[in-house]
């Protein structure tokens, strides 16, 4: 039974690299922490704060409101704010 364990841990371990190094655009939610002029302060999924643009025209972002941020292709610099998270 052991081996079995064993193994499964193994194929997840394996599953889990494969997909930390997978290129591919990421959407996940986030909050706005602070408005600056170079634009809004969020939480990358790391933890990290980021200051990043939104890309939606017309519409004015607070402070603490959550949003949805895209991350394309897993580039960092690329970051920016997608959506608003609706209740």
């Amino acid at each position: 039974m052991e081996l079995g364990k064993e193994l499964l841990k193994t194929i997840q371990i394996m599953i889990d690299r494969k997909l930390n190094n997978y290129k591919a655009d990421r959407t996940y939610q986030s909050v706005i922490k602070e408005i600056t002029p170079k634009g809004y302060v969020i939480l990358d999924r790391a933890g990290s704060e980021r200051t990043v643009q939104c890309c939606i025209p017309g519409i004015e972002l607070r402070k603490f409101q959550r949003v949805w941020v895209k991350e394309p292709m897993g580039d960092l610099k690329g970051l920016h704010i997608c959506g608003v998270v609706r209740k």
